[in-house]
């Protein structure tokens, strides 16, 4: 198998485990935010200005994966 028969198969890797993996954390984040202001309601503005932080670097880190792979998928680098 050339590379470029395996790019479509990376690049679509790197995008689906991109998004299974930050829908997790966002997900896993959610349910302990909720789990926390439950348990102490004076805290929830503090830990809510948190989570839409964090909730920013996960999505930010899929979508730098994702125009990576789509930059591999439209000016294959490893193309001879």
């Amino acid at each position: 198998m050339d590379s470029i028969n395996v790019l479509p198969l990376a690049v679509g890797h790197m995008i689906g485990l991109g998004a299974i993996g930050s829908c997790l954390g966002v997900g896993l984040m959610a349910a302990k935010f909720l789990e926390a202001s439950a348990r102490q309601p004076e805290l929830m503005d503090r830990l809510q200005t948190k989570v839409f932080l964090l909730v920013g670097v996960l999505d930010g880190a899929f979508i730098i994966a994702t125009g990576i792979g789509l930059w591999f998928a439209t000016a294959n680098p490893f193309r001879g």
